[in-house]
């Protein structure tokens, strides 16, 4: 008999693994840790599945989405929510009513927290009492003056209705671009490019 976590060979009356101290009985998926986020989000019934379409999914590497350095001679702007000369800006009109003119990367969500070591623009917060948005849902961007969006792992899912075109259900961890004119659907949620 082997050990199923470490492969040790055991006696075949062994409880415990000699080597690594696991019981016999355990395997690989009941050492699993448990995910320490909290579940508090309410899952939604997902959309049908669409007809194939281009996906508007950009690979570029991180560098390309780093903030631009800054211009020689050109002041900061003293309020983070100018952008910087040459950056395009977007402006999302949500749902709930809302509307942020946002430029760079941000996140979207009810409380959105970027991971350690993550910076962004913009945490764009969503009042949402029916708790279908995640805590923090979906990463934005800017490539070559088009918004892109990225589903960050979200329990109902991100959906992009591009104008004369259909649903496409986001991928999470890819990103999408999102032309202006373009709805994001995130759960009961959703907000239009402009």
């Amino acid at each position: 008999m082997n050990c199923r976590i470490c492969g040790a060979e055991l006696p075949a009356d062994a409880m415990f693994c000699g080597e690594c101290g696991s019981s016999t009985s355990a395997t690989p998926e009941s050492r699993r840790r448990p995910d320490p986020r909290p579940g508090d989000t309410t899952r939604v019934e997902r959309l049908p599945r669409t007809s194939q379409r281009n996906s508007g999914v950009i690979s570029v590497p991180i560098e390309g989405f780093r903030p631009a350095e800054p211009i020689e001679d050109a002041p900061a702007p003293a309020d983070p929510s100018v952008a910087e000369p040459g950056r395009p800006r977007f402006s999302l009109r949500f749902s709930t009513g809302e509307t942020r003119t946002v430029f760079g990367s941000g996140l979207i969500g009810r409380k959105p927290m970027p991971q350690p070591g993550e910076r962004f623009d913009h945490l764009v917060q969503i009042a949402d009492h029916t708790l279908s948005v995640s805590k923090t849902h979906l990463e934005f961007g800017e490539h070559e003056g088009t918004m892109w969006v990225a589903d960050r792992f979200s329990s109902n899912g991100t959906v992009v209705r591009r104008p004369d075109d259909g649903a496409l259900r986001c991928e999470p961890g890819r990103r999408y671009l999102v032309p202006r004119g373009s709805r994001v659907e995130l759960a009961e949620q959703y907000f239009s490019v402009d």
